[in-house]
């Protein structure tokens, strides 16, 4: 059985806000494809194989079940996330308003470019504990960047939130919530509607602070 991981499918390195088109194995764009077409429990590895246009053995040579495909898709798009959150950070220094913006960016920039990948979080239930625990981790990472960040904006006076942490919960509910709507025929282009989760997210997290009565 093949030992490919979502390392060693990830796209090559580029900047975060490029993207290129999706480079996954053809095994994992058909079942991404199935999985949001039919939902996890609705497809199966036999539905897969038709569509790739190999045999069921054939399939379980790469992947060793269907968790396995779901669980790789999943970390794939976590991680891709966690990259460019990351060079965002990099790129904006340490300055907690130009990181947190770069940051809700990336994100919303991932969930638009990226939709049916991005939407398959709505698939997390499906995941057995040890993928679930493996993923909630990734994700609860990225929580702890944009925490970290406003955290550091508070200190500075750059953001007002008493709450930081259920700002920070909510920015990215809204964020991630992208994969849901947003079509590339629509109004409004990728880059547009990250514009605007900029906005909404720095509102969230209380920027510009209120004036002192």
């Amino acid at each position: 059985m093949s030992t490919e991981t979502s390392q060693d499918i990830a796209a090559p390195a580029e900047h975060w806000r490029s993207y290129r088109p999706l480079d996954l194995h053809p095994i994992l764009l058909h079942a991404m494809e199935a999985f949001n077409e039919h939902g996890y429990h609705g497809t199966s590895v036999r539905d897969i194989a038709g569509r790739v246009g190999v045999t069921v053995p054939a399939l379980y040579y790469h992947y060793a079940n269907k968790q396995a495909l779901l669980a790789t898709l999943l970390e794939t798009s976590i991680k891709d996330v966690l990259d460019r959150c990351r060079a965002a950070a990099a790129e904006a220094g340490d300055d907690p308003l130009a990181r947190f913006g770069g940051m809700v960016e990336s994100i919303v920039l991932s969930m638009a470019h990226r939709r049916q990948l991005a939407f398959l979080d709505t698939e997390i239930r499906s995941l057995e504990p040890e993928n679930r625990a493996r993923y909630v981790a990734l994700r609860d990472y990225l929580e702890h960047m944009l925490l970290d960040t406003v955290e550091a904006g508070r200190a500075r006076g750059v953001f007002a939130t008493p709450i930081p942490a259920d700002a920070v919960r909510a920015v990215l509910i809204m964020c991630q919530g992208v994969a849901n709507w947003f079509r590339a025929d629509g109004p409004l282009t990728a880059e547009q509607v990250a514009e605007r989760h900029v906005l909404l997210s720095l509102g969230t997290v209380g920027h510009p602070p209120a004036p002192a009565s």
